[in-house]
């Protein structure tokens, strides 16, 4: 079955002012994906077998581990690169040096989550109709 992907060449970068929005969007995009853990969740440990003899099941569980977490080396690239090339230069050139994508989408969260442009638009709005319902007074 195949999926509709949304077209992300339309998506403005990432300049601090616009995180609200777009985070959803990547959000969703990540989402339809099915690689949005990787923002979420730790990378999945390295099974050590404890037993020196190896047993037929220990290999499995080894080797299933394996796949976990190339799936997830991969899948973690992806969510990385698709955050990297939906930002300005300037904030490119600050998260770049992060390999993790859970690390960049905390640290952008931290950073702009709190304070977005559209809060500051209503609050702007708010105030200026405040002024001129004073100054008419």
């Amino acid at each position: 079955m195949s999926r509709i992907i949304p077209d992300l060449s339309k998506l403005e970068p990432l300049d601090g002012n616009n995180y609200k929005r777009w985070s959803q969007k990547l959000l969703i995009f990540f989402e339809q994906l099915e690689i949005d853990y990787v923002l979420f969740k730790d990378p999945p440990k390295t099974a050590i077998p404890t037993n020196v003899e190896t047993t037929p099941p220990v290999t499995a569980v080894v080797k299933s581990n394996e796949e976990e977490i190339k799936k997830f080396e991969k899948d973690n690239k992806t969510a990385r690169c698709h955050l990297l090339n939906h930002m300005t230069n300037t904030l490119f050139d600050l998260f770049m040096v992060h390999k993790s994508a859970k690390v960049i989408w905390k640290s952008l969260e931290s950073k702009y989550g709190s304070d977005d442009a559209g809060k500051k638009n209503y609050v702007v709005g708010k105030w200026l109709e405040l002024l001129c319902k004073m100054v008419s007074l």
